[in-house]
This record gives structure tokens, sequence and C-alpha cells, in this order.
């Protein structure tokens, strides 16, 4: 997406707000209307399905598809914060060094490979570890979405907390979860900066 809206288009504003737009949205609400739309019996998206000859899936219904729904859901929502990041990397690579290297006889998938990808690795070291951080904090979705179930296939690690705290009012043993979760989280954080760290002072 991002290498998409790096070239000069006239519709590319209208993309970037189309892609953005999830990202601002709220996650209850994004959740309420994939719940309709993933609904087994009138859901759009198996209305679709059925017009094209596959038959109804069970989505949030279903142990196995219901945490693979909840990522596609979850995806779909950030795709748009991450698309940003990356074309703000993008744009700050230096436009004499493709010309150098078209000059040099590489094609499009050469300059890529050898030159955006590489001049890309502290953003994509960025968007990796917090794309991690907010899937680990991962709870609106489930909550809205499915409850955990079925069958606390969709169980996080944010929503057990949740439910062992306000609802079985079992605080001290949710404290002892949340401190080892933030500790975890600590933890992450320090290998992002210093995975920067290095990448800067090679």
């Amino acid at each position: 997406m991002a290498l998409l809206l790096n070239k000069k288009r006239k519709a590319n504003t209208f993309f970037k707000v189309a892609y953005f737009s999830p990202v601002v949205m709220s996650l209850v609400v994004i959740s309420v209307l994939w719940l309709y739309l993933l609904n087994p019996n009138e859901g759009m998206i198996n209305n679709v399905l059925t017009h094209i000859g596959l038959s109804p899936q069970p989505f949030l219904t279903s142990p196995d598809q219901a945490i693979f729904t909840i990522v596609f859901v979850s995806v779909w929502q950030g795709a748009g914060f991450q698309m940003l990041i990356f074309l703000a990397g993008l744009q700050n690579i230096p436009g004499d060094v493709y010309e150098a290297a078209q000059l040099d006889g590489m094609n499009k998938w050469q300059r890529f490979i050898y030159i955006t990808l590489p001049l890309l690795k502290p953003t994509s070291i960025f968007i990796f570890i917090t794309t991690l951080i907010s899937a680990f904090k991962l709870l609106v979705q489930p909550m809205v979405m499915t409850q955990g179930g079925p069958v606390n296939s969709t169980m996080t690690v944010v929503y057990y907390i949740y439910q062992t705290g306000f609802t079985d009012r079992m605080v001290g043993y949710a404290s002892s979860i949340a401190l080892l979760f933030g500790t975890m989280i600590g933890l992450v954080t320090l290998a992002q900066r210093k995975l920067v760290k290095e990448d800067e002072g090679g």
C-alpha cells in the first residue's frame, strides 16, 4: 500500500484517507460493524460466499476460525497506520540513490531488494515492535465480538486479566498477571531499542 501511494497520482489523497479512516474509528464501532458483516446467517460476507457457490462459514462461532477472524479484523483496522509510517520512510529515501542505481543497470525489483528494503529497516523494526505490543494488548475485539469464546479460543492476556480482576473479583491474581505482562512488554521495548541502536551504529 505504501509503495502504491509513494507514486504521484491524483487520487492519492483519497486513498490515504480511505486507508487511514479505520485507524481513527472506535474499536467498538469497528467490532460491531464486523459482527454484522460476519453474521453466519444474515451477514453480507456469507451472502457473497453463497452467491459465488461457496458454503457459508461460521467465522466467529467456530473455535478454529474465530481467532483468525479477529486477527484479520485487527490487521484491517491497523493497516492504515502502518502504511503511513512506511510511506514516511519511503519518502525519506533520497531520490538520487535510485537514480544512481538505475544508471548502474538495476531494474525495479533489484532497486527494491537492495535499496528500499535495507533503508527501511529501522521503520520495519518500529512497525514490527509496535504491532507486536498492540497484539499483546488486544482487548476490545474479543470482548465485543466473542467474549473470549468459543471455548476460550479468543481469550487474550489482557481480556483474561480484565475478567479475572473485574468479573471474578480476583484482584490479587489479576494484578500478578498484569505485572508479568508489563514486564514482558518492557523487555520487548528494550529489545526494540537495542535493535534500533545496533542499526544506527552499523
